[in-house]
């Protein structure tokens, strides 16, 4: 053991101390181990460590922080190394504000647009994301502080987030929904990783023996320490076996006399959490000298630049009908939207910046060239119709030769703990875009927004540019664009809909019950668009330039494939090349073609260069769920390269040996998977999808309750807290400001209490909480002030032990 020396220092009753939190974001210490303490703070896209009483929800204040793109918007860039840099300086402002591990960057699949915290995550395609996650953990720990990627894993929407279970085949969680981890784990060895808060195929994923042991610590060797979620752990005892290190946040002393009581009555091995100790101190370990250096370079002026350049990477030109953009210098222009003026940067929840002085459209246009003849709100940006805001708009675009039109999605629409009702924009702003455009036929949309919006409206603009949410520079960079100053490159990292019916999951996502099927199967985003040949509004790496671009001289074998891209314009810029495998001669159903490589290469007007995209492990092989395994099935390959999936300018012939494995599928059985019609899978092709029945869904009163359920429970007092918390939930929405403290509360299990009150409330009390549910009125009151009192006097004495 490498720790042998601590850990003979340490009584049983210490080691289970150090495997759950201290406080919100802080481990415990024990200094005559020489063991210390480090802070754990969100950070996918800029640090929320907060100044006073900490919360895991960002409802208290912290402190000031570089706020850069968010997840969404840096995947539209394609640019792996622009995620180090931003890794790295969020790294740098860790070490500043005494961070030692960053939880981030989050890289769950967006399985469906409707998921209320699609913002945060990169792309629907595994590879892109696992790529771009794998540059921010570079450069998070190249400066010695450890990364956190998460959700792991098939955490894919926010209704009943920490009670729903993710029924799926085996196939679908390798190929779609674990690839991205595997890529951020093989390819950039994070200090840890946070496991998820829901069940995978009936096993909570932080005590999932096959998602942990099997997979993450022995067909990837990850060596590092699994973190909860905040609140995420159920059974304790089972996730430290299973390999879960630190359960988050602070769940007091009774998770210590649950892992003491394992031990003694040998449901769990004190060997077992000898090796969940090794991990956390290696953990602690890792920060060590980032720790001890202390530098001060907190929201400094380089990171401000450097959120800037990054937003401007991400533009994403969607329409540009007869060259309006970029505007020329001195064009008279009237500037609408609510967003123009009160940007929308970023999305709510944990991951909620501190950002000083965020940039708005409306005041880089003083500086742009442009010739701004007024500014007008136009709407309410929550929706309220208000004819005399409309008015004023449509008039001020009378007068202006074009429009700069400021759209996007408000805050209630994108946020942790919720997911969204449907794709649309609020009719106002839809509404406000026809009468300017009946005024005005020049009008530039720019759309803010972390995911994808029904566009049916396009036709009513002459140019549309996705601006993502680009951190607090982001305005300073639509305003560049705008004017030509840079000329936008990036590629849409999710497939656009026309509508939400067409996507596969539409009839499976988040509903209420407690399983989320993916019955689906691999078919996410443009893999099932082109299987079911449905057209989108726009495909999956779909993105205009100011410049155009030729490719050429493709060749390709099992290793590489190497060819030409010529910008072919008069302005300098730059292309994402995509490189897709195609196999349609197949005995197992697959995609049309899926993404196996990108590069992001910026030329000058006129240059030329080869670009060769190197083919890896992943490019040929699917997971075969007869022999258990990866396995490559032979012949002839097609490598395609693009300016995006449906765009593909080069095509050649590959021809791979297979591994002779047995074919896992008869296509009579499943034929809705071979067609690609998954919107609707009977029973019978999902069973033999699974290999097993479809799990049935049942309401229990239980530890794993939610709060939302009492009101299926049998008490009187159930019914009236669940009715006060709907109340005080709808009342928030309606007031277009989510409380997310309640929307927690309101998905959350009961036995989340015993995880997240800092030891006030013990599991013996949530079971007496159970049993008043269930109509033991009496017993139950009488039972958690029983257990009330045994936790007071056995945390005084555990406190005194520690």
């Amino acid at each position: 053991m490498k720790y042998a020396n601590i850990l003979s220092k340490l009584t049983l009753d210490q080691k289970c101390a150090l495997l759950s939190g201290a406080d919100v974001f802080k481990t415990r210490e024990i200094p005559a181990a020489g063991i210390s303490s480090i802070w754990l703070t969100d950070g996918p896209h800029g640090l929320r460590k907060q100044a006073g009483a900490s919360d895991h929800l960002g409802l208290n204040p912290s402190e000031p922080a570089t706020c850069f793109p968010t997840a969404a918007a840096t995947a539209c860039s394609w640019d792996e190394k622009l995620g180090e840099e931003i890794g790295s300086a969020l790294a740098e402002e860790a070490i500043a504000q005494g961070v030692d591990v960053i939880l981030g960057p989050g890289l769950n699949i967006k399985r469906s647009p409707l998921c209320g915290r699609n913002f945060e995550y990169f792309s629907e395609d595994p590879y892109l994301a696992g790529k771009m996650a794998a540059g921010y953990v570079r450069g998070i720990q190249k400066r010695g502080i450890a990364a956190c990627p998460k959700h792991f894993a098939v955490n894919n929407q926010e209704t009943r987030r920490m009670a729903s279970d993710s029924i799926l085949d085996e196939r679908t969680l390798r190929e779609i929904y674990l690839t991205g981890f595997e890529i951020v784990v093989r390819e950039s060895a994070p200090a840890s990783i946070m496991s998820s808060y829901n069940l995978i195929n009936g096993s909570y994923a932080n005590e999932n023996k096959h998602l942990l042991e099997d997979i993450l610590k022995k067909d990837w060797g990850f060596q590092g320490a699994v973190v909860t979620d905040w609140g995420g752990s159920n059974d304790h005892a089972m996730g430290v076996k299973t390999g879960s290190t630190l359960e988050m946040p602070a769940p007091g002393w009774d998770s210590i006399c649950e892992l003491k009581k394992a031990v003694e009555n040998g449901r769990l091995k004190e060997s077992d959490i000898d090796a969940r100790i090794e991990e956390l101190l290696d953990l602690i370990s890792f920060t060590k000298n980032a720790r001890e250096e202390k530098k001060s370079c907190a929201a400094s002026e380089d990171h401000k630049k450097l959120a800037r350049r990054a937003a401007a990477e991400a533009l994403t030109l969607l329409k540009n009908e007869k060259e309006l953009l970029p505007l020329s210098a001195g064009t008279r222009v009237a500037l609408i939207g609510d967003f123009a003026a009160l940007p929308r940067y970023q999305g709510a929840g944990s991951s909620q910046v501190n950002a000083p002085h965020p940039s708005n459209v409306l005041e880089c246009m003083e500086n742009s060239g442009l010739e701004l003849i007024g500014y007008a709100q136009g709407f309410h940006r929550l929706g309220k119709e208000d004819e005399g805001l409309l008015e004023e708009a449509v008039k001020l675009a009378k007068r202006a030769e074009a429009v700069i039109l400021c759209l996007g999605l408000d805050e209630v629409q994108e946020s942790e703990g919720l997911d969204r009702e449907h794709m649309r924009l609020a009719k106002n702003q839809t509404d406000l875009l026809r009468a300017a455009a009946a005024a005005n036929p020049n009008i530039v949309v720019v759309l803010f927004s972390g995911s994808a919006v029904e566009t049916k409206w396009r036709s009513d603009c002459r140019a549309l540019l996705y601006a993502s949410l680009g951190g607090q520079e982001g305005a300073g960079a639509v305003v560049d664009a705008l004017t030509g100053k840079i000329n936008p490159g990036g590629k849409l990292a999710e497939t656009w809909p026309e509508s939400y019916e067409d996507t596969p999951a539409k009839n499976n996502f988040a509903k209420t019950g407690r399983m989320a099927q993916y019955r689906e199967s691999i078919y996410v985003g443009y893999r099932y668009y082109q299987k079911k040949n449905v057209s989108p509004a726009f495909p999956f790496g779909f993105g205009l330039s100011y410049t155009s671009f030729a490719y050429s001289d493709l060749r390709a074998d099992e290793k590489q494939a190497a060819f030409t891209v010529t910008n072919t314009g008069k302005r300098d810029g730059t292309e994402i090349a995509q490189l897709y495998i195609s196999k349609p001669e197949s005995a197992v159903f697959r995609a049309v073609r899926e993404l196996k490589g990108f590069c992001r290469v910026e030329l000058k007007a006129g240059e030329s260069r080869t670009v060769t995209i190197p083919l890896d492990d992943k490019a040929f092989r699917y997971w075969n769920v007869k022999s258990n395994r990866w396995e490559t099935e032979g012949g002839e390959y097609f490598v395609q390269i693009g300016s995006s999936s449906e765009a593909l300018q080069l095509t050649a012939s590959v021809n791979v040996e297979g591994t002779q494995a047995p074919v896992p599928y008869k296509a009579q059985e499943m034929a809705h998977y071979f067609t690609g019609d998954v919107q609707k899978v009977p029973d019978r092709e999902f069973t033999a999808l699974l290999g097993h029945e479809i799990p049935v869904s049942k309401k229990e009163i239980g530890r794993n309750m939610t709060f939302g359920e009492m009101r299926y429970a049998r008490s009187p007092l159930g019914w009236l807290a669940c009715a006060i918390l709907s109340a005080l939930l709808n009342r928030s929405l309606k007031k277009g400001k989510p409380d997310l403290n309640l929307l927690f509360i309101y998905n959350m299990p009961l036995r989340a209490l015993a995880k997240m009150t800092g030891g006030i409330v013990s599991m013996g009390m949530v079971d007496g909480m159970v049993m008043e549910l269930k109509g033991f009125w009496i017993i139950g009151l009488l039972r958690i002030l029983y257990e009330f009192i045994k936790n007071l006097l056995r945390s005084r004495i555990m406190e005194k032990r520690i």
